[in-house]
Order: C-alpha cells, then structure tokens, then sequence
C-alpha cells in the first residue's frame, strides 16, 4: 500500500458513518410468583397488559382447560397485542430421589402437549448448588442423565430447557458436597446431557454472587440462553452474608451491576424473556395491582439503560 492510498483508506474511515449502537431484543416478562401476584392465567395476561409487560409466564393447567377455539382466541389476542409467552416452570423434581423424579416424568408430556398447542418454547428450572447425599462427580452425572431425558420429552413438543445456576455462597455452604454454581460448570453439564434443546436461565444475582463478569456472559450464544432473571441485592451485606431470599428490585440498591449485565446481553443479541425475581418482603405484601406496577417501572428504568 502507497501512502497516498494509505491516508486516502483513512479518510475513508473517517467519513464512514459510525455503527448504530445495538438495541435491546429482549423482553419484559411478568411471572406472577416471583413478585408475589397470585392469578390465574387470564389475571396474568389482564396485568401484563395493563403496565407494560410484553411477556406473560404460561400456566399449564390453565391453558390445558381450554378448547381448541379458546386457545386459537388466546393466541390470536396475544398476537394483535404483541405479547410473547415467558418461559414456563418446570414441574418435575429432579434433585432428589429417583421415585419422585420418575413420577414427575410422567407428567411432564401432557403439560409440554398443553404448552404445545399454545406455542410455548421455553422451560426453565434451578439446580441445587450442593448436595447431602452424593458428591459432585456422583450428582453431575445422575443429573446429566435426567436433564437427558427431561429435554428429550420436551424437544419432542418444541420446547427448550434452560437451567439456572445457583450461585449464592450461603446456600452451596449448607450441603456435605458443593455441586454446579457458575456458569462455566452449567455449561459442561449441559454438554453431558447431551441435548441440543438445552440453555441456560441467567439470573444477575447468582451471576453476581458467582463472581463473574460481562466477559463471562459474552461467551454465550443467543440460542444457548432460554430465559433470564433481574434484581439487585441489599446494600451493607458482604457477598458471602448475602440471603438468597432476600434481594431488591433492579437498581434499587446499585449493588449489582444490572447495567453490565443488560448491555452484555444486548450485545449478544438475546430475544428472550427477563422477569423481576427479587423476592422481596415489601413487594410480596402489596396488592396485587401494586406489585405489578412497581416491578415493571424499576425493570423498565433498568433496560432503559441498556445498549
């Protein structure tokens, strides 16, 4: 390269408009629980409306009630109001001993055909950060298993499984035997699962109480995460005292960096649902109406700042 094209490639640079900043494509979900809202499936929908959600956790049983008349009626008025489904619950307790969980298995399809129908595609569930009764080589296999056989069920009914790491110190101390809190680990038990169908649910305090960093968040693709989680944690605790029962609202505190966590997702692209899952006293005693309200004005002040 001469100079002169040299110094003409730079100017060149130099006129070139800058790159639009990337925009936010997930959406604000409304699950009921985790504010303390007790609805059924239309109350839900009528309050995600009402203060500006654009995702609404699916209730199986609710939806399984319906004809296939009402269900078509359901869907085409969450289209007209562009409102997406959030992820659903998973009902199988798969931490424990085989019989429950093999109880549980069993009613797993007929809850994934209701979610079917609806055009629900997301399922999402924790894992237990420790363990009484195996050690981690024993329980991240028994578990690799049962995520296997989990996810085969719901592929079969296009739904994803995201599962969530937990990551707070206080809850993986109480256990005999530590098992999966970050992200990294998450990561390599859903390799051994061996299910294409299978993500993550990321949540800013166990990503936060995990230690873990943007950087470590940008190592996700977009479709490797299933559904995502939003709060802050009280000020004056040391992360190690921190209550995994007792958390704030985004940006309630500043504790957690929420602005880091959003614009990391933003730059992966993620197209999924977030909730408020603070698990707070105060929010949880208000009406219903209230907590609804309350919790969407502080997730939309935290994703106005994303990007």
């Amino acid at each position: 390269m001469t100079r002169r094209s040299f110094v003409a490639s730079l100017a060149a640079l130099a006129a070139a408009p800058a790159a639009a900043p990337a925009e936010r494509k997930f959406t604000l979900a409304f699950t009921p629980g985790s504010i303390g809202v007790r609805v059924d499936q239309r109350g839900a929908i009528d309050l995600a409306l009402r203060y500006g959600y654009e995702s609404v956790q699916p209730f199986a049983d609710d939806l399984a009630k319906l004809s296939a008349a009402e269900l078509d009626e359901l869907k085409a008025e969450l289209g007209e109001k562009k409102l997406q489904w959030a992820a659903a619950g998973l009902p199988v307790d798969f931490r424990g001993d085989e019989a429950r969980y093999r109880e549980g298995l069993e009613a797993l399809a007929e809850q994934a055909k209701s979610y079917e129908r609806a055009g629900v595609t997301r399922m999402g569930t924790w894992l237990s950060p420790m363990s009484d009764q195996w050690t981690y080589l024993e329980y991240f296999k028994q578990t690799a298993r049962r995520v296997g056989e989990m996810a085969g069920i719901l592929g079969d009914h296009g739904l994803r499984l995201g599962l969530e790491y937990v990551g707070t110190p206080s809850l993986r101390m109480r256990g005999r035997w530590q098992f999966v809190h970050t992200l990294a680990e998450t990561k390599e038990l859903i390799a051994e699962s061996w299910a294409p169908n299978v993500g993550v649910v990321l949540d800013s305090w166990h990503w936060w109480t995990a230690g873990e960093s943007a950087e470590d968040l940008k190592t996700l693709r977009n479709e490797e995460i299933v559904s995502a989680d939003l709060n802050d944690a009280p000020a004056g605790i040391p992360k190690l005292q921190q209550h995994d029962g007792r958390r704030e609202l985004p940006l309630a505190t500043g504790v957690i960096p929420v602005e880091e966590f959003l614009d990391a997702l933003v730059a992966i692209g993620y197209d999924g649902p977030i909730r408020p899952e603070p698990f707070n006293q105060r929010l949880n005693e208000m009406e219903n109406e209230e907590a609804a309200e309350a919790a969407a004005e502080a997730m939309k002040k935290a994703f106005a700042r994303a990007g």
